[in-house]
């Protein structure tokens, strides 16, 4: 068995990536706290990985939408000094056009991928860095940079998640917290099926199987990785992306308008 790490809290642990997630995790020496709005599959995912790992889990179920059960699970990252890890992989999505949409839908989906994974990181945050140790992994999208090609609010939902990541790594240097973000393209989960496009009407050879995202999203940790993006096999095309906007930084706020919008 691997040498004990603490214990890592991961949402959305019910089925799918955060499944994946507690069986990697369990077998690298982790502890785990699972959550998820169904208690009857959490405990089935946590019988599953007690029984191939040896390792304790607990099982937490919280519907993270709702505030009363956020706030549990904030407390439980707040006070908890054996959690040495965060997975916020809890998340909702949609392919519905803004003409099409229902923004009630929409609302909770901001509900759920923002002010929820915002709150736990929030709640976690100082807990760590008062040990000096701990990892964040934020799970997004590629449609943090690439909004056009699902529905709108699911896009900036994630490049929510992607800028927030963005601010940590920086607040956190030198703290001994590391953060990694994870951008999945499509992905073989059930996800597809909520969002509204069965996972069977993409096309094969652009979705990847959820055991190799998480594998490749661990092996990205491993390597001290802060994107992770698992589909882009020309990691040099994240570089020059990033390169070019904190380039530009430094150019977007002067105290004159640029020379194209003066008065000829």
């Amino acid at each position: 068995m691997n040498e004990a790490k603490g214990t890592a809290l991961i949402t959305g642990a019910s089925s799918g990536i955060g499944a994946l997630y507690a069986d990697r995790l369990a077998r690298q020496g982790y502890d785990l706290i699972l959550v998820a709005r169904n208690a009857d599959k959490l405990e089935h995912v946590a019988d599953a990985v007690r029984a191939a790992t040896g390792r304790k889990i607990e099982t937490l179920p919280a519907d993270l939408a709702a505030p009363s059960e956020l706030r549990l699970v904030e407390a439980r990252l707040t006070n908890d000094r054996s959690i040495t890890m965060l997975v916020n992989n809890a998340g909702i999505g949609s392919t519905a056009r803004a003409l099409d949409a229902d923004v009630d839908t929409m609302s909770a989906m901001v509900s759920l991928n923002v002010e929820a994974l915002m709150r736990l990181t929030y709640a976690v945050v100082p807990a760590f860095v008062a040990r000096g140790r701990g990892t964040i992994v934020n799970i997004a999208s590629i449609v943090a940079v690439a909004p056009e090609v699902l529905n709108g609010v699911y896009g900036g939902t994630k490049a929510f998640v992607l800028a927030l990541s963005q601010n940590l790594r920086r607040e956190m240097e030198g703290t001994g917290v590391k953060i990694q973000v994870v951008l999945p393209g499509a992905t073989a989960t059930d996800f597809w099926d909520i969002a509204g496009t069965p996972v069977e009407h993409l096309p094969g050879d652009i979705v990847m199987r959820a055991d190799h995202l998480v594998d490749a999203a661990l092996t990205g940790l491993e390597r001290g990785e802060f994107a992770t993006i698992p589909s882009l096999h020309n990691e040099s095309r994240w570089d020059v992306f990033d390169a070019a906007r904190q380039a530009m930084a430094g150019e977007l706020s002067t105290n004159t308008p640029a020379t194209r919008y003066l008065a000829a």
